[in-house]
């Protein structure tokens, strides 16, 4: 397997955005608060420029966590070509979504939360760290956001 070159910041932070943009699933990682049980789950998503958008059943497990613990981590890509996502969380019944938000999501992802028998809520992650990198790239020089702003990039 031939390994990328090492890309520029400049180039990492337009990958990543690209990704953010036109990828619709990630793997969200949480934990419930005691005893810390990970759970790790595949949800569909939409990138509004600066939030995520996810929508999972609320007495789910990771409906449970996130509405509990307010953090995430969130994997996108594949795992040569991974971009990670930390974040804070705010959980919004579907009522509470602006319904422009809704429609967005409804047709990025190909389902409408709204529609479904089982409750679910719609889940808002900040991202507060973004790392990215390819196999040659880690870890060193794989941060491009950090306490909430991109880091200049070059």
């Amino acid at each position: 397997m031939i390994t990328p070159p090492v890309r520029t910041a400049a180039q990492r932070r337009q990958d990543t955005l690209h990704r953010l943009e036109h990828d619709a699933a990630a793997w969200v990682a949480t934990a419930d608060g005691e005893p810390g049980t990970p759970y790790l789950v595949p949800l569909s998503f939409l990138w509004n420029g600066s939030c995520l958008l996810f929508a999972t059943p609320a007495a789910g497990p990771a409906g449970r966590n996130l509405a509990s613990a307010g953090r995430v981590c969130v994997g996108i890509g594949e795992p040569r070509d991974v971009v990670l996502v930390e974040g804070t969380v705010r959980t919004l019944d579907p009522a509470d979504l602006p319904e422009e938000d809704a429609e967005l999501f409804a047709a990025r992802t190909g389902f409408d939360p709204r529609r479904l028998a089982e409750r679910h809520h719609y889940v808002r992650v900040t991202p507060r760290r973004v790392r990215a990198w390819r196999d040659a790239e880690r870890p060193a020089g794989s941060e491009l956001m950090r306490d909430g702003r991109w880091l200049p990039a070059d």
